[in-house]
């Protein structure tokens, strides 16, 4: 970042990546004097540190990168990933019943998408797992409105321009098909904003049900609306071989 030394990050960063707070609570901390940076307080939420080698206080105690935990939730549809709502919907955040622990979404799913979703309180894992270079495939099953044909998903692996974006799936099969509706199985490695959405409707059909049952190795396997179940780190590891190593 533009100013700031090499190995060096802002300050209400530096908290987050430690996994003991949201960059927004992080900052609101800083702002009313309450974290200190090597003895001194510091209330300017850029200011430069190395997570690794300061000394970070916040009301005169000092904190440690969290203990590494990730979790898998099956996401219901009705249920928004922010980590609070305007309207007053229900969170994911509200239901890991863990507390204390400050949790990131790995990607999104939108309010009326269900499954697997990744929260973890590492942010280079989650960074990792979203970056496309690393190209790790999310699948979906989709239920589109109307009968695709078999033209229509040779389209979708192609690619389709759609507000600038080049929609692609990697890999789309169809499961039935019928004039009232279409069933897929659709594999993509981006995740562009309702990608899956967007390209189907290009195509003139609305997605009706969309719902994520793998992230790369990961499976949602029999967890229920709700549910969730924590992975350990050598799950991970075996199913993401690459992801960045723990940092202690």
């Amino acid at each position: 970042m533009k100013g700031l030394r090499p190995g060096h990050v802002p300050l209400e960063r530096a908290l987050s990546k430690l996994g003991i707070a949201s960059r927004t609570q992080a900052r609101e901390w800083i702002l009313a004097g309450r974290v200190s940076v090597n003895g001194v307080v510091r209330r300017d939420p850029a200011y430069g540190v190395s997570p690794e080698r300061a000394v970070l206080e916040i009301d005169g105690r000092r904190v440690a990168r969290a203990e590494w935990r990730t979790f898998i939730l099956h996401k219901p549809r009705g249920v928004v990933t922010t980590r609070s709502d305007e309207k007053g919907r229900p969170t994911v955040f509200s239901l890991i019943k863990e507390p204390g622990l400050h949790l990131i979404a790995v990607g999104r799913l939108d309010w009326a998408t269900s499954g697997l979703l990744i929260l973890t309180n590492d942010t280079r894992l989650s960074d990792w797992l979203t970056d496309p270079e690393h190209e790790v495939g999310r699948t979906y099953l989709v239920t589109v409105r109307g009968e695709m044909l078999e033209s229509e998903l040779e389209r979708l692996r192609q690619g389709i321009r759609d507000d600038g974006d080049l929609l692609r799936v990697d890999e789309a099969v169809l499961r039935k098909s019928s004039r009232r509706e279409s069933h897929l199985t659709v594999r993509l490695h981006e995740g562009k904003n309702r990608e899956i959405r967007r390209i189907f409707l290009a195509l003139g059909h609305e997605v009706s049900r969309l719902k994520r049952v793998a992230y790369g190795g990961l499976e949602l396997g029999e967890l229920e609306p709700g549910e969730y179940r924590e992975i350990t780190r050598e799950e991970m590891e075996r199913l993401f071989p690459g992801m960045p190593a723990s940092k202690s």
